[in-house]
């Protein structure tokens, strides 16, 4: 008897090693997988303006990293005492408009570098909705669309649905200069799976059917682009509410590792799979937490695991173990 429908996945052009650089940039289901790449040591760029929901942001902040954008005090404004920007999340506010800017400039610079060297870059569609400022918000810039709310009134935004057409165009464009500034990039499309009811259902499901269609079309379109279904995995595959958190809202953690799960046997090469299980096993070690550190037995269990990471580091050079080795040696006695 079958509980869910599974389905096959397409592999990209391109599969994901732990060689290329990668950058993620979207919604809250981007950290999600960005936590995963990074503890599983891939070298990933992470969201460089903080979350991002809608694909006005997203394609603003990309070509930020591309041209450099210098921010100064006139991008930015002053509510609640604190320096915020439209474009950012509020980790790179501040309290004082010097230290957002240092904040958002740095983030900008160090993601133009890696957006340059990228292999693969995943985008990670939320919302098609858009809050755009008001006349009565500040730093009112017409047809600006904020990115964050940064808990402003309500009367500071109007809320509209992009057309399909609308969202073509945005990434559309983007796509171009993307391939422009980095011809060998890989561009990997998913759309959210978080739910965005605060929109309600039925205009939560309108925003999303906006953006697969959308991603579709381009994916036709363009060599170099892959869409990986991890909307449909929750939606359509595990398809119940015990595979989400307690707000019924964001998936929680076994529909994300299963999407994972998903992610690492379409997108990534059989060698991969393998040195996967290998630093699980390295992180395990790490986590483990002895009740008598001095025993002969735990002794021995940290001199194994820190030979095991050095025969590692012999082999993967391009993986950082540094942190791995320092815990091995530093409780070795």
């Amino acid at each position: 008897m079958k509980f869910h429908y599974e389905f096959d996945i397409k592999s990209p052009a391109k599969k994901i090693q732990h060689q290329h650089h990668m950058m993620l940039i979207g919604s809250c289901f981007t950290e999600n997988m960005g936590e995963k790449l990074q503890k599983h040591k891939f070298q990933v760029t992470e969201n460089p303006h903080g979350i991002l929901f809608n694909p006005v942001s997203v394609a603003e902040a990309i070509t930020d990293y591309i041209e450099q954008t210098l921010f100064t005090e006139t991008d930015l404004f002053c509510y609640n005492e604190c320096w915020h920007s439209w474009k950012h999340h509020s980790r790179f506010s501040g309290i004082t408009a010097n230290e957002a800017l240092q904040k958002i400039n740095t983030s900008v610079q160090d993601a133009h570098v890696a957006l340059k060297k990228a292999d693969h870059i995943m985008i990670t569609l939320g919302s098609a909705w858009v809050y755009m400022l008001s006349e009565k918000a500040a730093n009112f810039k017409k047809g600006k669309v904020a990115a964050n709310n940064h808990k402003a009134p309500a009367d500071w935004f109007t809320k509209k649905l992009l057309t399909t057409e609308e969202v073509l165009r945005v990434l559309d464009n983007l796509i171009h200069r993307l391939f422009h500034f980095n011809p060998g990039i890989q561009i990997i499309f998913t759309i959210s799976p978080v739910r965005h009811l605060r929109e309600g259902v039925i205009e939560n499901n309108k925003s999303k059917a906006v953006l697969i269609q959308a991603v579709h079309h381009l994916v036709e379109k363009f060599e170099n682009l892959y869409y990986f279904p991890a909307y449909e995995l929750v939606i359509d595959d595990l398809r119940d509410y015990r595979f989400y958190a307690e707000d019924l809202v964001h998936p929680n953690f076994h529909a994300t590792q299963y999407v994972w799960e998903k992610f690492v046997n379409a997108c990534m090469p059989d060698e991969t799979k393998s040195l996967l299980k290998e630093i699980a096993t390295i992180n395990l070690a790490v986590q483990h937490k002895a009740f008598n550190p001095s025993t002969t037995q735990h002794q021995a269990f940290l001199k194994t695991y820190r030979e095991k990471t050095l025969q590692m580091q012999m082999l993967y050079p391009f993986i950082m173990w540094e942190k791995e080795l320092s815990y091995f040696s530093e409780n070795i006695r």
